[in-house]
Protein backbone atom coordinates (compact mmCIF):
# COMPACT_ATOMS: atom_id res chain seq x y z
CA UNK A 1 0.00 0.00 0.00
CA UNK A 2 1.22 3.55 -1.08
CA UNK A 3 0.07 6.35 1.56
CA UNK A 4 1.09 10.10 -0.05
CA UNK A 5 2.04 12.59 2.60
CA UNK A 6 2.12 16.15 2.57
CA UNK A 7 2.70 18.32 5.66
CA UNK A 8 0.29 21.26 6.35
CA UNK A 9 0.66 24.11 8.60
CA UNK A 10 -1.85 24.52 11.67
CA UNK A 11 -5.32 24.89 10.21
CA UNK A 12 -8.50 26.16 12.18
CA UNK A 13 -11.89 23.99 11.06
CA UNK A 14 -13.66 26.47 13.72
CA UNK A 15 -15.27 28.44 10.63
CA UNK A 16 -15.82 25.36 8.55
CA UNK A 17 -17.96 24.19 11.48
CA UNK A 18 -19.82 27.07 12.10
CA UNK A 19 -20.85 27.53 8.41
CA UNK A 20 -22.14 23.81 8.64
CA UNK A 21 -24.27 24.79 12.17
CA UNK A 22 -22.52 21.55 13.48
CA UNK A 23 -23.79 20.85 16.82
CA UNK A 24 -21.53 20.94 20.33
CA UNK A 25 -22.38 19.09 23.12
CA UNK A 26 -25.27 16.89 24.31
CA UNK A 27 -28.39 18.30 25.86
CA UNK A 28 -28.31 17.62 29.56
CA UNK A 29 -31.56 15.55 29.43
CA UNK A 30 -29.88 13.80 26.20
CA UNK A 31 -26.67 12.60 28.55
CA UNK A 32 -28.18 12.01 31.72
CA UNK A 33 -30.54 9.06 29.76
CA UNK A 34 -27.29 7.53 28.07
CA UNK A 35 -25.69 7.42 31.62
CA UNK A 36 -28.82 5.57 33.13
CA UNK A 37 -28.88 3.54 29.90
CA UNK A 38 -25.70 2.31 30.82
CA UNK A 39 -26.17 1.96 34.17
CA UNK A 40 -29.23 -0.06 33.86
CA UNK A 41 -27.44 -2.62 33.33
CA UNK A 42 -27.95 -6.42 32.44
CA UNK A 43 -28.37 -6.99 28.41
CA UNK A 44 -30.12 -9.19 26.38
CA UNK A 45 -30.84 -13.13 27.49
CA UNK A 46 -28.89 -15.22 25.04
CA UNK A 47 -25.40 -15.33 25.15
CA UNK A 48 -22.73 -15.58 22.73
CA UNK A 49 -20.03 -14.69 24.44
CA UNK A 50 -18.65 -18.07 23.26
CA UNK A 51 -18.25 -16.85 19.85
CA UNK A 52 -14.87 -15.48 19.10
CA UNK A 53 -15.57 -11.82 17.17
CA UNK A 54 -13.01 -9.52 16.09
CA UNK A 55 -13.55 -6.30 15.08
CA UNK A 56 -12.03 -4.82 11.78
CA UNK A 57 -11.76 -0.76 11.44
CA UNK A 58 -9.79 2.38 10.95
CA UNK A 59 -6.62 2.01 13.46
CA UNK A 60 -7.58 5.06 15.03
CA UNK A 61 -11.50 4.00 15.36
CA UNK A 62 -13.26 4.01 18.80
CA UNK A 63 -16.83 3.76 17.32
CA UNK A 64 -17.23 0.18 16.60
CA UNK A 65 -20.21 -1.02 15.22
CA UNK A 66 -19.36 -4.44 13.77
CA UNK A 67 -17.50 -7.53 14.29
CA UNK A 68 -17.59 -10.99 12.60
CA UNK A 69 -16.36 -14.25 13.08
CA UNK A 70 -15.84 -16.59 9.96
CA UNK A 71 -16.22 -20.35 9.68
CA UNK A 72 -16.53 -23.49 7.15
CA UNK A 73 -19.61 -25.17 7.51
CA UNK A 74 -19.58 -29.00 8.04
CA UNK A 75 -20.68 -29.75 4.53
CA UNK A 76 -19.31 -27.12 2.48
CA UNK A 77 -19.68 -23.57 2.44
CA UNK A 78 -19.10 -20.87 4.83
CA UNK A 79 -21.29 -19.71 8.08
CA UNK A 80 -20.77 -15.79 8.53
CA UNK A 81 -21.76 -14.04 12.02
CA UNK A 82 -21.78 -10.58 11.97
CA UNK A 83 -22.41 -8.74 15.51
CA UNK A 84 -24.04 -5.51 15.02
CA UNK A 85 -23.96 -2.41 17.89
CA UNK A 86 -27.53 -2.34 19.34
CA UNK A 87 -27.60 1.11 20.02
CA UNK A 88 -31.29 0.45 20.49
CA UNK A 89 -31.37 -0.87 23.45
CA UNK A 90 -29.56 2.33 24.79
CA UNK A 91 -31.82 5.03 23.18
CA UNK A 92 -35.47 5.09 24.83
CA UNK A 93 -38.10 5.69 21.73
CA UNK A 94 -39.55 9.33 23.05
CA UNK A 95 -36.73 10.40 24.78
CA UNK A 96 -34.38 13.54 24.39
CA UNK A 97 -31.72 11.39 23.14
CA UNK A 98 -33.61 10.16 20.38
CA UNK A 99 -34.94 13.61 19.54
CA UNK A 100 -30.79 14.54 19.49
CA UNK A 101 -29.86 11.93 17.33
CA UNK A 102 -32.68 12.76 14.64
CA UNK A 103 -31.41 16.39 14.75
CA UNK A 104 -27.79 14.86 14.54
CA UNK A 105 -28.43 12.31 11.87
CA UNK A 106 -25.05 10.74 11.39
CA UNK A 107 -21.59 11.13 12.87
CA UNK A 108 -19.71 14.16 10.98
CA UNK A 109 -16.15 13.64 10.42
CA UNK A 110 -13.38 16.41 10.45
CA UNK A 111 -9.75 16.49 11.16
CA UNK A 112 -9.78 17.83 14.29
CA UNK A 113 -12.47 15.76 15.76
CA UNK A 114 -16.14 13.93 15.01
CA UNK A 115 -19.35 15.51 15.92
CA UNK A 116 -21.09 12.32 16.89
CA UNK A 117 -24.05 11.03 16.33
CA UNK A 118 -24.52 9.60 19.85
CA UNK A 119 -22.32 10.36 23.21
CA UNK A 120 -19.25 9.37 23.27
CA UNK A 121 -19.58 7.16 26.66
CA UNK A 122 -22.10 4.90 24.19
CA UNK A 123 -20.62 5.37 20.57
CA UNK A 124 -17.08 5.13 21.92
CA UNK A 125 -17.65 3.46 25.24
CA UNK A 126 -21.00 1.14 26.27
CA UNK A 127 -22.62 0.44 23.09
CA UNK A 128 -19.28 0.14 21.07
CA UNK A 129 -17.66 -3.25 20.73
CA UNK A 130 -14.80 -2.68 22.15
CA UNK A 131 -12.46 -6.02 22.82
CA UNK A 132 -12.32 -7.87 26.18
CA UNK A 133 -15.96 -6.38 27.36
CA UNK A 134 -19.15 -8.18 27.02
CA UNK A 135 -21.75 -5.82 24.57
CA UNK A 136 -25.47 -5.69 24.03
CA UNK A 137 -25.46 -6.84 19.74
CA UNK A 138 -27.85 -8.32 17.09
CA UNK A 139 -25.93 -10.92 15.20
CA UNK A 140 -26.87 -11.55 12.00
CA UNK A 141 -25.72 -15.52 11.62
CA UNK A 142 -25.48 -16.35 7.58
CA UNK A 143 -24.99 -19.64 5.67
CA UNK A 144 -23.68 -19.76 2.62
CA UNK A 145 -22.96 -22.74 -0.06
CA UNK A 146 -19.66 -23.01 -1.54
CA UNK A 147 -20.27 -20.29 -4.09
CA UNK A 148 -21.16 -17.33 -1.82
CA UNK A 149 -24.43 -17.83 -2.00
CA UNK A 150 -26.63 -16.91 0.83
CA UNK A 151 -28.97 -19.71 2.33
CA UNK A 152 -30.05 -19.60 5.78
CA UNK A 153 -30.44 -16.80 7.90
CA UNK A 154 -31.09 -15.97 12.16
CA UNK A 155 -31.16 -12.30 13.62
CA UNK A 156 -31.40 -12.34 17.50
CA UNK A 157 -30.14 -9.69 19.70
CA UNK A 158 -27.39 -11.64 22.51
CA UNK A 159 -24.28 -11.15 25.01
CA UNK A 160 -21.01 -10.81 22.74
CA UNK A 161 -17.50 -10.51 23.66
CA UNK A 162 -14.80 -9.02 20.97
CA UNK A 163 -11.54 -10.74 21.28
CA UNK A 164 -9.49 -8.20 19.40
CA UNK A 165 -9.68 -4.61 17.70
CA UNK A 166 -8.00 -5.24 14.21
CA UNK A 167 -6.87 -2.50 11.89
CA UNK A 168 -6.86 -2.51 8.17
CA UNK A 169 -3.16 -2.34 7.21
CA UNK A 170 -2.25 -4.78 10.10
CA UNK A 171 -4.89 -7.11 8.61
CA UNK A 172 -3.42 -6.43 4.99
CA UNK A 173 0.04 -7.04 6.19
CA UNK A 174 -1.28 -10.27 8.10
CA UNK A 175 -2.93 -11.40 4.77
CA UNK A 176 -0.20 -11.06 2.74
CA UNK A 177 1.94 -13.50 5.16
CA UNK A 178 -0.71 -15.97 5.27
CA UNK A 179 -1.27 -15.28 9.26
CA UNK A 180 -4.48 -13.93 9.78
CA UNK A 181 -6.01 -14.34 12.82
CA UNK A 182 -8.43 -17.41 13.47
CA UNK A 183 -12.06 -15.19 13.09
CA UNK A 184 -10.95 -13.65 9.73
CA UNK A 185 -8.82 -16.18 8.49
CA UNK A 186 -11.96 -16.94 5.76
CA UNK A 187 -11.80 -13.05 4.47
CA UNK A 188 -10.46 -12.67 1.85
CA UNK A 189 -11.93 -16.26 0.55
CA UNK A 190 -15.57 -15.29 1.42
CA UNK A 191 -14.45 -11.93 0.20
CA UNK A 192 -13.87 -12.50 -3.39
CA UNK A 193 -16.78 -15.17 -3.67
CA UNK A 194 -19.00 -12.07 -3.10
CA UNK A 195 -17.17 -9.61 -5.07
CA UNK A 196 -17.57 -12.14 -8.04
CA UNK A 197 -21.31 -12.73 -7.14
CA UNK A 198 -21.43 -9.35 -7.12
CA UNK A 199 -20.06 -8.61 -10.65
CA UNK A 200 -22.31 -11.54 -12.26
CA UNK A 201 -25.35 -9.03 -10.48
CA UNK A 202 -23.87 -6.04 -12.25
CA UNK A 203 -22.55 -4.48 -9.21
CA UNK A 204 -20.11 -1.55 -9.61
CA UNK A 205 -17.29 -1.02 -7.28
CA UNK A 206 -15.08 1.91 -7.81
CA UNK A 207 -11.04 1.81 -6.26
CA UNK A 208 -10.83 5.41 -5.77
CA UNK A 209 -8.09 6.61 -3.31
CA UNK A 210 -9.38 8.45 -0.22
CA UNK A 211 -8.09 11.92 -0.13
CA UNK A 212 -8.13 12.82 3.67
CA UNK A 213 -6.17 15.41 6.55
CA UNK A 214 -4.86 13.79 9.23
CA UNK A 215 -3.34 15.03 12.37
CA UNK A 216 0.52 15.64 12.59
CA UNK A 217 2.36 17.10 15.74
CA UNK A 218 1.44 20.42 15.44
CA UNK A 219 -0.27 20.97 12.16
CA UNK A 220 -1.79 18.07 9.38
CA UNK A 221 -1.08 16.18 6.88
CA UNK A 222 -2.90 15.31 3.06
CA UNK A 223 -3.14 12.06 2.87
CA UNK A 224 -4.30 10.01 -0.69
CA UNK A 225 -4.86 6.34 0.54
CA UNK A 226 -5.59 3.78 -1.83
CA UNK A 227 -7.81 0.81 -0.58
CA UNK A 228 -6.63 -2.19 0.25
CA UNK A 229 -7.81 -5.31 -0.47
CA UNK A 230 -8.82 -6.53 3.32
CA UNK A 231 -10.58 -3.29 3.41
CA UNK A 232 -12.91 -4.47 0.22
CA UNK A 233 -13.56 -7.81 2.00
CA UNK A 234 -14.62 -6.20 4.91
CA UNK A 235 -17.53 -4.07 2.85
CA UNK A 236 -18.47 -7.23 1.30
CA UNK A 237 -19.45 -8.66 4.80
CA UNK A 238 -21.16 -5.42 5.38
CA UNK A 239 -23.55 -5.62 1.58
CA UNK A 240 -23.42 -9.27 2.31
CA UNK A 241 -25.73 -8.64 5.57
CA UNK A 242 -27.23 -5.05 3.62
CA UNK A 243 -28.74 -7.28 0.67
CA UNK A 244 -30.05 -10.21 3.08
CA UNK A 245 -32.10 -7.41 5.17
CA UNK A 246 -33.62 -5.57 2.45
CA UNK A 247 -34.44 -9.16 1.49
CA UNK A 248 -36.41 -9.83 4.44
CA UNK A 249 -37.99 -6.40 4.09
CA UNK A 250 -38.75 -6.54 1.06
CA UNK A 251 -40.33 -10.34 1.66
CA UNK A 252 -42.30 -8.87 4.76
CA UNK A 253 -43.86 -5.82 2.98
CA UNK A 254 -42.44 -2.86 5.34
CA UNK A 255 -38.63 -1.49 5.92
CA UNK A 256 -36.16 1.07 4.21
CA UNK A 257 -33.87 0.33 1.97
CA UNK A 258 -30.57 2.40 0.16
CA UNK A 259 -31.60 3.15 -3.07
CA UNK A 260 -30.04 4.34 -6.02
CA UNK A 261 -31.17 4.11 -10.04
CA UNK A 262 -29.02 1.78 -12.19
CA UNK A 263 -26.58 3.69 -14.70
CA UNK A 264 -28.96 5.23 -17.61
CA UNK A 265 -27.88 3.83 -20.86
CA UNK A 266 -26.98 6.73 -22.30
CA UNK A 267 -24.37 7.37 -19.51
CA UNK A 268 -23.26 3.98 -20.17
CA UNK A 269 -22.44 5.16 -23.70
CA UNK A 270 -20.75 8.37 -22.90
CA UNK A 271 -18.44 5.92 -20.73
CA UNK A 272 -17.90 4.02 -23.63
CA UNK A 273 -16.85 7.02 -25.85
CA UNK A 274 -14.46 8.33 -23.05
CA UNK A 275 -12.61 5.06 -22.76
CA UNK A 276 -11.60 5.21 -26.89
CA UNK A 277 -9.34 7.91 -26.67
CA UNK A 278 -8.00 6.48 -23.07
CA UNK A 279 -7.02 3.44 -24.45
CA UNK A 280 -8.96 1.73 -22.49
CA UNK A 281 -10.59 -1.58 -23.90
CA UNK A 282 -14.22 -2.65 -23.50
CA UNK A 283 -15.84 -5.16 -25.13
CA UNK A 284 -19.19 -5.28 -25.94
CA UNK A 285 -20.39 -7.77 -23.68
CA UNK A 286 -18.88 -6.82 -20.89
CA UNK A 287 -20.38 -4.90 -17.72
CA UNK A 288 -19.45 -1.96 -16.34
CA UNK A 289 -18.48 -3.51 -13.50
CA UNK A 290 -16.34 -6.43 -14.43
CA UNK A 291 -14.41 -3.69 -16.52
CA UNK A 292 -13.81 -1.53 -13.72
CA UNK A 293 -12.71 -4.73 -11.53
CA UNK A 294 -9.90 -5.45 -14.26
CA UNK A 295 -8.35 -1.78 -14.37
CA UNK A 296 -5.20 -0.78 -12.28
CA UNK A 297 -6.39 2.31 -10.80
CA UNK A 298 -2.70 3.38 -10.32
CA UNK A 299 -2.20 3.53 -14.13
CA UNK A 300 -2.97 7.30 -15.30
CA UNK A 301 -5.06 6.62 -18.27
CA UNK A 302 -7.53 3.98 -16.24
CA UNK A 303 -7.64 6.67 -13.10
CA UNK A 304 -9.05 9.10 -15.58
CA UNK A 305 -11.62 6.80 -16.64
CA UNK A 306 -12.27 5.83 -12.89
CA UNK A 307 -12.73 9.13 -12.82
CA UNK A 308 -15.56 9.40 -15.63
CA UNK A 309 -17.26 6.55 -14.40
CA UNK A 310 -18.09 7.91 -10.78
CA UNK A 311 -20.88 10.05 -13.15
CA UNK A 312 -22.66 6.61 -13.46
CA UNK A 313 -22.90 6.44 -9.30
CA UNK A 314 -25.44 8.96 -8.64
CA UNK A 315 -28.64 9.30 -7.14
CA UNK A 316 -28.11 7.50 -3.73
CA UNK A 317 -30.91 7.82 -1.35
CA UNK A 318 -33.25 6.16 1.33
CA UNK A 319 -36.59 4.70 0.41
CA UNK A 320 -38.97 3.59 3.03
CA UNK A 321 -42.30 1.66 2.20
CA UNK A 322 -45.11 0.14 4.26
CA UNK A 323 -47.53 -2.17 2.57
CA UNK A 324 -46.74 -1.50 -0.94
CA UNK A 325 -43.09 -2.19 -2.78
CA UNK A 326 -40.91 0.68 -3.84
CA UNK A 327 -41.37 0.99 -7.78
CA UNK A 328 -37.75 0.86 -8.08
CA UNK A 329 -36.11 -1.10 -4.78
CA UNK A 330 -32.78 -1.41 -6.63
CA UNK A 331 -29.42 -0.12 -5.93
CA UNK A 332 -27.64 0.35 -9.26
CA UNK A 333 -23.79 -0.11 -7.31
CA UNK A 334 -24.75 -3.12 -5.37
CA UNK A 335 -26.96 -5.30 -7.77
CA UNK A 336 -30.17 -5.74 -6.44
CA UNK A 337 -32.28 -4.70 -2.98
CA UNK A 338 -29.92 -3.27 -0.25
CA UNK A 339 -30.53 -1.77 3.33
CA UNK A 340 -28.32 -0.11 5.93
CA UNK A 341 -28.24 -2.16 8.65
CA UNK A 342 -24.46 -2.06 10.05
CA UNK A 343 -23.52 1.16 11.27
CA UNK A 344 -26.53 2.19 13.60
CA UNK A 345 -23.47 4.67 16.22
CA UNK A 346 -22.67 6.53 12.82
CA UNK A 347 -25.71 6.43 11.45
CA UNK A 348 -29.18 7.35 12.60
CA UNK A 349 -31.24 4.65 9.56
CA UNK A 350 -30.02 1.91 10.52
CA UNK A 351 -31.41 1.80 14.27
CA UNK A 352 -35.02 1.85 12.74
CA UNK A 353 -34.24 -0.67 9.62
CA UNK A 354 -32.38 -3.31 12.10
CA UNK A 355 -35.70 -2.97 14.48
CA UNK A 356 -38.02 -3.99 11.28
CA UNK A 357 -35.38 -7.03 10.91
CA UNK A 358 -35.67 -8.22 14.06
CA UNK A 359 -39.44 -8.12 13.90
CA UNK A 360 -39.94 -9.34 10.87
CA UNK A 361 -37.65 -12.11 11.29
CA UNK A 362 -39.37 -12.97 14.43
CA UNK A 363 -42.89 -12.85 12.89
CA UNK A 364 -43.86 -10.07 15.54
CA UNK A 365 -45.48 -6.74 14.79
CA UNK A 366 -42.95 -4.37 14.04
CA UNK A 367 -42.92 -1.43 17.03
CA UNK A 368 -44.81 1.35 16.21
CA UNK A 369 -41.87 3.79 17.16
CA UNK A 370 -39.54 1.90 14.30
CA UNK A 371 -42.55 1.66 12.07
CA UNK A 372 -43.82 5.50 12.32
CA UNK A 373 -40.61 6.53 11.98
CA UNK A 374 -39.77 5.24 8.34
CA UNK A 375 -41.40 7.60 6.08
CA UNK A 376 -39.21 10.44 7.84
CA UNK A 377 -35.72 8.90 7.63
CA UNK A 378 -35.34 9.78 3.82
CA UNK A 379 -35.68 13.18 4.15
CA UNK A 380 -33.28 13.02 7.67
CA UNK A 381 -31.01 11.60 6.11
CA UNK A 382 -30.57 12.95 2.93
CA UNK A 383 -30.00 16.38 4.95
CA UNK A 384 -27.17 15.02 6.98
CA UNK A 385 -25.88 13.01 4.22
CA UNK A 386 -25.19 16.34 2.48
CA UNK A 387 -23.91 17.79 5.67
CA UNK A 388 -21.59 15.28 5.72
CA UNK A 389 -20.06 15.30 2.29
CA UNK A 390 -19.75 19.01 3.08
CA UNK A 391 -17.53 18.68 5.70
CA UNK A 392 -15.18 16.01 4.16
CA UNK A 393 -14.63 18.02 0.90
CA UNK A 394 -14.98 21.16 3.15
CA UNK A 395 -11.91 19.88 5.17
CA UNK A 396 -9.79 18.86 2.31
CA UNK A 397 -10.29 22.30 0.41
CA UNK A 398 -8.82 24.28 3.40
CA UNK A 399 -6.22 21.73 3.57
CA UNK A 400 -4.95 22.30 0.09
CA UNK A 401 -5.89 26.00 0.14
CA UNK A 402 -3.74 26.98 3.07
CA UNK A 403 -1.03 24.01 2.12
CA UNK A 404 -0.82 25.77 -1.23
CA UNK A 405 -0.92 29.42 0.00
CA UNK A 406 3.01 30.21 -0.53
CA UNK A 407 3.28 29.20 -3.67
CA UNK A 408 0.75 30.80 -5.93
CA UNK A 409 2.66 31.15 -9.13
CA UNK A 410 4.66 28.11 -8.73
CA UNK A 411 4.47 24.96 -11.62
CA UNK A 412 3.82 21.73 -11.23
CA UNK A 413 3.32 18.21 -12.72
CA UNK A 414 -0.67 17.33 -13.01
CA UNK A 415 -2.85 14.51 -14.29
CA UNK A 416 -5.74 15.68 -16.14
CA UNK A 417 -8.74 13.31 -14.42
CA UNK A 418 -11.51 14.63 -15.80
CA UNK A 419 -12.53 17.60 -18.64
CA UNK A 420 -15.67 19.82 -19.14
CA UNK A 421 -18.45 19.13 -21.57
CA UNK A 422 -17.75 20.95 -25.01
CA UNK A 423 -19.75 23.92 -24.31
CA UNK A 424 -23.04 24.55 -26.12
CA UNK A 425 -22.41 28.59 -27.63
CA UNK A 426 -24.26 30.48 -24.55
CA UNK A 427 -21.90 29.32 -21.66
CA UNK A 428 -19.22 31.75 -21.35
CA UNK A 429 -17.31 29.40 -19.10
CA UNK A 430 -13.86 29.40 -20.07
CA UNK A 431 -12.47 25.44 -20.89
CA UNK A 432 -11.10 23.58 -18.15
CA UNK A 433 -11.49 20.64 -15.90
CA UNK A 434 -9.99 19.02 -12.77
CA UNK A 435 -6.28 17.61 -12.17
CA UNK A 436 -4.55 16.13 -9.48
CA UNK A 437 -1.29 16.60 -8.45
CA UNK A 438 1.39 13.88 -7.73
CA UNK A 439 3.06 16.06 -4.78
CA UNK A 440 1.46 17.56 -3.15
CA UNK A 441 -2.09 15.09 -3.13
CA UNK A 442 -4.25 18.11 -4.43
CA UNK A 443 -7.15 17.77 -7.11
CA UNK A 444 -8.31 21.01 -8.49
CA UNK A 445 -10.11 23.14 -11.29
CA UNK A 446 -7.88 24.12 -13.95
CA UNK A 447 -8.30 26.87 -16.63
CA UNK A 448 -7.35 25.53 -20.22
CA UNK A 449 -7.70 23.06 -23.09
CA UNK A 450 -6.84 19.90 -21.51
CA UNK A 451 -6.17 16.12 -22.76
CA UNK A 452 -7.87 14.13 -20.88
CA UNK A 453 -5.48 11.01 -19.03
CA UNK A 454 -2.23 12.87 -19.72
CA UNK A 455 -0.02 14.70 -17.68
CA UNK A 456 0.49 18.21 -18.20
CA UNK A 457 2.49 21.25 -16.84
CA UNK A 458 0.04 23.75 -14.58
CA UNK A 459 0.50 26.89 -13.02
CA UNK A 460 -0.73 27.84 -9.58
CA UNK A 461 -3.03 30.94 -9.83
CA UNK A 462 -5.03 30.84 -6.82
CA UNK A 463 -5.09 29.13 -3.27
CA UNK A 464 -7.56 30.91 -1.03
CA UNK A 465 -7.73 29.34 2.29
CA UNK A 466 -10.68 32.26 3.21
CA UNK A 467 -13.09 30.86 0.21
CA UNK A 468 -10.93 27.25 0.29
CA UNK A 469 -10.63 27.71 -3.58
CA UNK A 470 -7.47 26.28 -4.69
CA UNK A 471 -7.28 26.50 -9.13
CA UNK A 472 -4.62 25.71 -11.48
CA UNK A 473 -4.17 27.07 -15.38
CA UNK A 474 -2.76 25.26 -18.03
CA UNK A 475 1.13 26.45 -18.35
Amino acid sequence: MVIRRVLAPRIDFTALRRELDLPGGFPVEALREADEAVAAGPGPSTDRTDVPFVTLDPATSRDLDQAMCLTRRPGGGYRVRYAIADVSSFVRPGGALEAETWRRGQTIYLPDGKVPLHPETLSEGAASLLPDVERPAVVWTIDLDVDGAPGTVRLERALVRSRAKLDYATAQADAEAGRLPEPIALLPEIGTLLTVRGLDRGAINLPLPEQDVEPDGDGWRLVLRPPVPMEDHNAQISLLTGMVAAQLMVAGGVGLLRTMPAPRPEAVQRLRTAAVPLGVDWPAEMSVGRLIAGLDPARLRNAAFLDQAAELMRGAGYTAFDGTLPEDPGHGGVGGAYAHVTAPLRRLADRYATEVCLALHAGTPVPDWARTALPKLPGVMATTDRVASAATRGAIELAEAVLLAHRVGETFDAAVVDVDSPADGRSRRLPGGAVALDDPPVRARCDGELPLGERIRVRLVTADPATRKVRFERA
